[in-house]
């Protein structure tokens, strides 16, 4: 006896089976309207680079125009142009996207070529700057304006390098150098990174060296380098154990170099009791920001109209301008930053997920920890949810080398977008002209397995033949 209706069994009776009714969807489970379009707009190959192309750009212009609010009145003042500082700023912009250009360009064999060169350089200059720094404040007699030690043209003044006219950060390139020398080390160990003496050697000592070089003069910047640091490791997938012995040894070094500054002691104790603190001394700064942020409200009383900036707010322009945005902008405008941060957070991390060389993600992480922590940092020191550290706002504060060397991290991060394997895939189905390769970026290289003009020919051989193992080698080495 059958047991069950199969195909063949139509022409029999059966009893009428109720028509079974479908299970509604729960709104939370579809995707329509303007959230389907976001969606579909998100899947496409090219979206990271699109969106790290709107957020770099939103945010350069949206600082070019702050720091003309912010430094316009006190220019005019002292009797220059009121355009003076935005012009500096605008023509470092323009240094700063030109480096971008450079770098969207370069293959990634030519990052992991330099890392070790950048990285040793930029200890020689931090070296230099201490020494100097050191120098001064030895031969500067007590209570007197510190003069510069000087060899020769070469002096240091605060966080700068001085060589004749030309100045320098070094802890800004510093950023940059560790991001692609860390990632180029872990590349090489690969799975060795379990073992505790193959991740020692050689980048903790390297590593903690710098960290103690740079936080001896900028305590900002050295906070900055332990979470790009740790940004790599993490995309990297070390284990937990590394995470907290580095906590550990972070906790005892800020201890230290805390103590070795009053000004640091300071900080730190009005961040801690804001309350008791004198407002016309160490806690000057802290309470104009806060005052500039209370009186921009929810919608600011205009572009330009803020007056704490007039010689109240220290350092407007640069570490404090995000008082000045929200003075000016008030709460609306600050969330629009913040979103747009936002976004470029959410690509960096995009980018850092689909790219398939190890070298990409981890140089991606990096760069999206050091950009998105820096902002995070200022932003919480401005608004008094972190202590005071100093650091400028990527993108938007008033500042040569900062400018410069953000935009070009961000030229490597557009060359990364351009080789996640979609984006590789649909620009070599349709190419760009050859003169757009030429003046903007060559092709990135197609990944393994992808098809293309570069794709593995039939009966197993590479493009010219000469078999497809060694091309595939040499594509995904680009």
């Amino acid at each position: 006896m059958k047991t069950q209706t199969t195909v063949e069994d139509k022409d029999i009776p059966a009893a009428p089976v109720p028509t079974p009714v479908p299970t509604p969807v729960p709104a939370a489970g579809r995707l329509s309207g303007p959230l389907a379009a976001l969606r579909g707009l998100l899947d496409r190959p090219l979206a990271s680079y699109y969106l790290l192309l709107a957020s770099v750009g939103l945010l350069l212009i949206f600082g070019l125009v702050m720091v003309f609010s912010a430094t316009s009145v006190e220019n005019f003042a002292v009797g220059q142009s009121a355009y003076a500082s935005v012009a500096k700023q605008a023509g470092w912009a323009v240094v700063g996207l030109f480096g971008f250009w450079i770098c969207q360009r370069l293959p990634m064999r030519t990052y992991r070529a330099i890392c070790r060169i950048a990285i040793i350089g930029c200890i020689v200059l931090v070296v230099v700057l201490d020494t100097l720094a050191f120098l001064t404040a030895l031969n500067t007699p007590p209570n007197a304006a510190p003069v510069p030690f000087r060899i020769g043209p070469l002096y240091a003044r605060e966080l700068w390098l001085y060589v004749g006219p030309l100045s320098l950060q070094p802890a800004e390139l510093a950023k940059l150098a560790l991001a692609l020398w860390v990632a180029d080390v872990l590349t090489r160990k690969g799975t060795k990174i379990t073992s505790w003496r193959e991740l020692f050697l050689p980048l903790f000592p390297v590593a903690l060296s710098l960290f103690a070089l740079v936080g001896y003069n900028d305590f900002g910047s050295m906070t900055i380098l332990f979470v790009l640091f740790l940004g790599v490791l993490w995309a990297a997938g070390v284990r937990k154990r590394v995470f907290a012995a580095l906590f550990a040894l972070a906790a005892l070094g800020m201890t230290a170099l805390i103590s070795l500054q009053p000004y640091r002691q300071e900080r730190l104790t009005v961040f801690l009791d804001p309350a008791r603190a004198d407002r016309n001394g160490p806690a000057y700064q802290f309470f104009q920001g806060l005052y500039a942020i209370a009186n921009g409200g929810w919608f600011g009383v205009g572009l330009g109209n803020g007056h704490l900036k007039w010689g109240r707010l220290p350092e407007a322009h640069n570490d404090f301008i995000f008082a000045v945005i929200a003075e000016e902008l008030g709460v609306v405008g600050c969330v629009v930053l913040l979103a747009v941060f936002s976004v470029l957070a959410y690509t960096g991390l995009r980018i850092a997920s689909r790219v398939e060389h190890p070298f990409r993600r981890l140089v991606a992480a990096g760069i999206t920890c050091w950009l998105v922590g820096q902002a995070m940092i200022n932003i919480g020191g401005v608004t008094g949810v972190m202590p005071i550290t100093g650091v400028p706002l990527p993108f938007i504060s008033d500042g040569g080398t900062a400018l410069v060397v953000a935009l070009a991290a961000a030229g490597i991060l557009t060359s990364f977008a351009r080789a996640e394997p979609d984006a590789a895939r649909a620009l070599h189905a349709r190419p760009p002209r050859q003169w757009v390769q030429l003046v903007w970026a060559p092709l990135p290289p197609l990944p393994s397995g992808g098809a293309g003009r570069r794709a593995t020919a039939p009966g197993g051989a590479g493009p010219r033949g000469d078999g497809g193992g060694r091309a595939k080698d040499r594509v995904r080495n680009r």
